[in-house]
């Protein structure tokens, strides 16, 4: 028994030193559970405090929505022509200066047609001659002096060298560069006394008043643009911005981009707008003036549709919404809500059905 025990004082030694050195620590653990009832009862409270969730509220009204959609595009000239000769030659005369306006028919350009010219004289001289005899042989067939098919050859001498005045006139006016509409001629490629044929490029001639808009748009799109639709374009470096009017619309889709080119005339009547520029279009594809709009955070996307809390007898109220037309910042409301309801918009993420909130703030919708 002496041998069983006599480690006892050593053992009971120990314990006592742990639970000294362990004291400070199981102190407050002991102390807290006696406290445990009254925290818990504390929390209950906290717990129901917590429910009443703050948030902002917005009431439904009538609104404005546009279905907006932008592109880009480029400007360019109404008319533009690259300006060269129908025959080859050498130029004898250039009537234009560079960046200058000229009109219709206005003659730009002369190559040497000294030897189109005599022909001319000459066959001129021979019409008159053909012309005399042929009175002459008018006068005999009258009186049956000569027979029918000699005054005919003479006749068809005649037509002939008419014919052949027609042609030469035809050459000489190739010869002949001439605006083929009213526009701002641009920069001469060619001096005179140089040798130009018809692969020759002399100046360039455009028309800017009007100025044509060209852009493509999504093929969904398609059906929604006609022509005469309204498009409004900016430029980069110019303030405000402008009102075209569609005029032609491709009848084929880009198998590529699967968008549609679409083209829109602006009158440009100061010539303020050049062509080549560079432009951001918007065209708009619809407009609603009684719609039920709200704000695109407020939505909740859910498995079997989409849904919106409402405000009710201080509570939030789940309903189930269909939408139509979105935008940018704002959903269209087809039904699930109603004017004069009050939207909640903010802490969507902790709303549930039949949740206790709070209305911190309410924004009338105008």
């Amino acid at each position: 028994m002496n041998k069983k025990f006599r480690f006892l004082p050593t053992l009971l030694l120990s314990v006592i030193l742990i639970l000294i050195i362990l004291w400070p620590k199981i102190k407050p653990l002991l102390s807290s559970k006696g406290a445990d009832g009254s925290m818990q009862g504390a929390r209950g409270m906290m717990g129901q405090s917590r429910q009443l969730l703050n948030v902002s509220g917005l009431v439904i009204a009538p609104s404005q929505m546009s279905e907006l959609i932008s592109s880009t595009g480029t400007l360019r000239p109404d008319e533009e022509v690259e300006l060269s000769f129908e025959t080859s030659g050498k130029i004898v005369a250039i009537n234009f200066t560079e960046g200058s306006r000229v009109r219709k028919g206005d003659l730009l350009a002369k190559i040497n047609d000294r030897p189109l010219q005599a022909q001319l004289q000459k066959l001129l001289a021979q019409k008159k001659l053909i012309e005399e005899k042929e009175f002459r042989q008018k006068s005999l067939l009258d009186k049956d002096a000569i027979s029918q098919e000699s005054y005919d050859q003479v006749v068809t001498d005649l037509q002939t060298t008419e014919a052949d005045i027609n042609l030469i006139n035809a050459r000489i006016s190739e010869t002949e560069l001439r605006a083929p509409f009213d526009g701002i001629i641009g920069l001469r490629y060619i001096s005179e006394g140089g040798f130009a044929n018809t692969s020759t490029k002399i100046a360039r001639l455009v028309k800017i008043s009007p100025i044509k808009v060209e852009f493509s748009i999504s093929e969904r799109y398609a059906d929604q643009v006609k022509i005469g639709y309204p498009v409004t374009f900016k430029i980069d470096g110019s303030p405000g911005q402008f009102d075209a009017t569609v005029y032609a619309v491709d009848p084929k889709v880009d198998i590529t981009t699967r968008t549609i080119i679409i083209r829109a005339l602006y009158p440009n009547r100061n010539e303020e707008l050049k062509p080549g520029r560079f432009t951001t279009i918007t065209l708009l594809l619809s407009k609603i003036d009684d719609a039920i709009a709200i704000p695109t955070e407020a939505l909740i996307p859910e498995m079997e549709g989409e849904v919106v809390f409402v405000y009710k007898s201080g509570k939030a109220s789940r309903s189930r919404v269909t939408t139509g037309l979105r935008t940018a910042s704002e959903i269209q409301i087809l039904s699930g809500i109603n004017y004069g309801d009050t939207l909640l918009t903010s802490g969507i993420l902790q709303l549930r059905q039949s949740l206790p909130v709070v209305l911190d703030t309410v924004v009338n919708k105008k």
